[in-house]
């Protein structure tokens, strides 16, 4: 990775970053290894600034196929409907950056095989996981909750994220095993009511959608993301985004006694932090 400043080298002004003393080792991100679950609205944004920024290796995972019904969002294009969203992903990020090694898993995680391939995929089969991060892009709260599993049992750091039904809010949330509130200490709002996820996706309905919003959220994802795996300023345990009022809550949710069952405690403590500052 050259910090030679000519037109040809698409890494200077990432390089640049070192050169004005933000970021120590800006090379260290070709060592780096992604993993984005999800190639929705902000996983596939995500995973073309991830991209774009040099990460050394990249894994893709989504059971979906691109539909035309996707184009109001960003990245996917009109004649790759029918592909799979990790096949044209990758197709994609390739011509953008070569460099980048890419890994496409076409899978549904919430299964039981899926579950179990989702961890072997993310193993080195020692144990241990070979990604330096995971990022949640995905949209349903089982995918969520089978993501915050594997990362338990590798102990493996990971980035939550996601967007409103209506589309105008949004929130990422660090998790880091052993540390901070994985995502059992604090379920959704839609799933602490008691209500079905599933009567919210129905035929014929479909939850709004804003490329606006979910680039907002993707970008703080992968800010956040490069903070965490280069090492320079502040990661955000909890960020929200709600674009009616521009308003960008940050939280400290506290662990659950007994997590992942004791889920009130840390429900309790987001709704208070979020009251505080109405």
């Amino acid at each position: 990775m050259s910090d030679e400043v000519v037109d040809s080298n698409p890494y200077s002004r990432l390089m640049a970053l070192q050169r004005m003393g933000i970021v120590t080792n800006y090379q260290a991100i070709r060592q780096k290894t992604v993993a984005v679950v999800g190639m929705g609205g902000v996983g596939s944004v995500a995973a073309e600034m991830l991209t774009r920024c040099g990460v050394g290796r990249l894994l893709m995972y989504d059971y979906d196929t691109v539909e035309l019904a996707n184009m109001n969002r960003l990245f996917f294009r009109p004649d790759q409907a029918g592909m799979t969203k990790t096949a044209a992903a990758a197709a994609t990020l390739t011509g953008i950056n070569p460099d980048v090694a890419l890994e496409a898993f076409t899978m549904n995680i919430t299964t039981l095989a899926g579950f179990e391939a989702f961890k072997r995929s993310l193993s080195d089969g020692a144990g241990r996981s070979r990604v330096d991060l995971v990022l949640s892009c995905v949209d349903n709260y089982e995918a969520r909750m089978t993501i915050n599993q594997v990362c338990l049992e590798l102990s493996q750091a990971w980035m939550e994220s996601g967007v409103s039904e209506d589309a105008v809010s949004g929130h990422i949330q660090t998790i880091l095993p052993g540390t901070t509130a994985c995502f059992a200490c604090v379920p959704p709002l839609v799933v602490a009511s008691g209500i079905d996820e599933r009567t919210l996706k129905r035929e014929g309905v479909c939850a709004a959608s804003l490329p606006t919003t979910m680039g907002i959220v993707a970008g703080l994802l992968v800010q956040n993301s490069l903070k965490y795996l280069l090492e320079f300023g502040s990661v955000t345990r909890y960020l929200g985004y709600s674009s009616l009022t521009d308003f960008f809550p940050t939280l400290d949710i506290k662990p659950s006694p007994g997590c992942p069952s004791g889920l009130e405690e840390g429900l309790d403590d987001l709704l208070s932090q979020l009251s505080a500052l109405q």
